[in-house]
């Protein structure tokens, strides 16, 4: 299972691949799944608590696998 800071560093790295600003402050959230089944998922956004630059990924906290990222530049 991955930590925080590497789910962070996934998604860091993913925005940045793509072109997409990846700004601080940054929010992390551990979603586990209901009925105790799995690991959960991470889900993260940049440019907490802002409006724009805000790049959002899902992360499986399991594999580190990006089930689901999507970008607002303005």
């Amino acid at each position: 299972m991955i930590d925080e800071k590497e789910a962070v560093a996934l998604a860091r790295a993913a925005a940045t691949a793509a072109g997409w600003a990846f700004v601080e402050p940054v929010q992390a959230r551990l979603r586990k799944p209901w009925f105790g089944k799995g690991a959960g998922r991470w889900e993260i956004n940049s440019n907490a608590m802002a409006f724009g630059a805000r790049a959002r990924f899902v992360i499986d906290a399991v594999d580190g696998r990006i089930l689901d990222k999507g970008y607002v530049p303005r």
